[in-house]
């Protein structure tokens, strides 16, 4: 079966639009964001999505990490450390590039966005 064409363009800005509602203080991932929009195998192109996102200066792109809660897109940010710095400054713990209560302070879109 094949898999259906999505527009880049029109697929980051749906990805954006999710991530410009996750909470101060919260962190959500590449796959919910995914399955959120209904492409649950799509979470590379979230990740890349965030990747652009840094034109867009009201995306929280700090707050979306892997599916473990690994900071994977932190080469991203400008600096190395930019990321954990973001989080930190919201009250999220970082250990070794890894979200401390993961569990906790994870955000579901498919929850939290009726």
């Amino acid at each position: 079966m094949e898999k259906p064409i999505i527009n880049n363009d029109s697929f980051f800005q749906k990805v954006y639009e999710v991530a410009r509602h996750i909470p101060y203080g919260r962190v959500t991932s590449y796959g919910a964001i995914a399955r959120y929009l209904g492409t649950g195998g799509s979470a590379r192109m979230v990740g890349w999505a965030m990747n652009a996102s840094h034109t867009q200066h009201d995306v929280p792109a700090h707050r979306v990490v892997n599916r473990n809660g690994m900071l994977t897109g932190k080469h991203h940010f400008e600096g190395s450390l930019i990321m954990q710095q973001l989080l930190e400054s919201e009250g999220i713990k970082v250990n070794e590039d890894r979200i401390v209560d993961f569990k906790k302070i994870f955000w579901d879109p498919q929850v939290e966005l009726l």
